[in-house]
């Protein structure tokens, strides 16, 4: 399983890169605002020169979405975002100008030889998965979390999913997305996902654990009495 960091924020992707654990990076227009409006600068930044800054940091897959939802303009934001890095993945958006867009983007890349991968979000149904394995996409985006909110269990979904992929042997990889806690990581392992992306706060809770802290106060306490009494004969190095 690979972990992406659902963020545009360059401190957190830093930080998860230095890690050693980025697997990915997953974007979307919302998340690429919300960092555009923090960055204070004369140059007017914008998407691409924030995904370049992004692509410095770790040469991983990085989804990038464009923002048209119409066919036309998802091929011209599509293309002029995988001329920043054949580690940019162009993602879409479940509908049926989304699916043909991805075979545009294909017979593109096979004509000019270049690598272009693609992803489809927003998917809520084990036809959609379907139909974007079929299409050949490279990456699907489940959510979970939305799922859940309207009552029914997100990761019964993930759970299909991986079990019609298997039953085809579907080459499409499937990133859990809209993770909420670490459950939705943990019962998204289970079934085999090959991804989570989750947002930078969710990594950080999965650091913890009661009797890692609970532990580590023990030894911590237990050599300040060894270092109290003098013991020289007791060393650390």
């Amino acid at each position: 399983m690979q972990l992406f960091v659902d963020s545009a924020n360059l401190d957190e992707i830093k930080k998860v890169n230095d890690l050693g654990i980025l697997g990915g990076v997953t974007t979307n227009p919302t998340l690429i605002v919300k960092q555009l409006s923090s960055t204070i600068s004369s140059n007017n930044p914008n998407q691409k020169d924030l995904l370049k800054q992004i692509l410095k940091i770790s040469k991983v897959d990085i989804l990038a979405e464009p923002i048209s939802p119409k066919f036309d303009d998802i091929i011209k934001e599509g293309l002029e975002l995988v001329k920043l890095s054949s580690n940019i993945v162009v993602k879409i958006p479940m509908t049926q100008d989304g699916i043909c867009a991805v075979k545009e983007l294909k017979l593109y890349g096979k004509r000019t030889k270049k690598i272009i991968k693609t992803a489809i979000t927003l998917i809520f149904s084990v036809e959609q998965a379907i139909i974007s394995a079929l299409a050949g996409v490279d990456y699907i985006c489940p959510f979970v979390g939305r799922l859940d909110d309207i009552g029914q269990n997100g990761l019964d979904l993930i759970k299909d999913i991986m079990t019609v992929y298997k039953n085809y042997n579907f080459k499409t990889k499937v990133i859990v997305a809209s993770v909420r806690n670490k459950k939705h990581i943990f019962e998204s392992s289970k079934y085999g996902a090959d991804a989570v992306t989750v947002p930078y706060k969710i990594i950080e809770e999965m650091f913890n654990h009661d009797l890692t802290t609970k532990g580590i106060e023990k030894f911590l306490s237990d050599w300040a009495k060894v270092e109290k009494k003098g013991y020289n004969n007791i060393k650390q190095f």
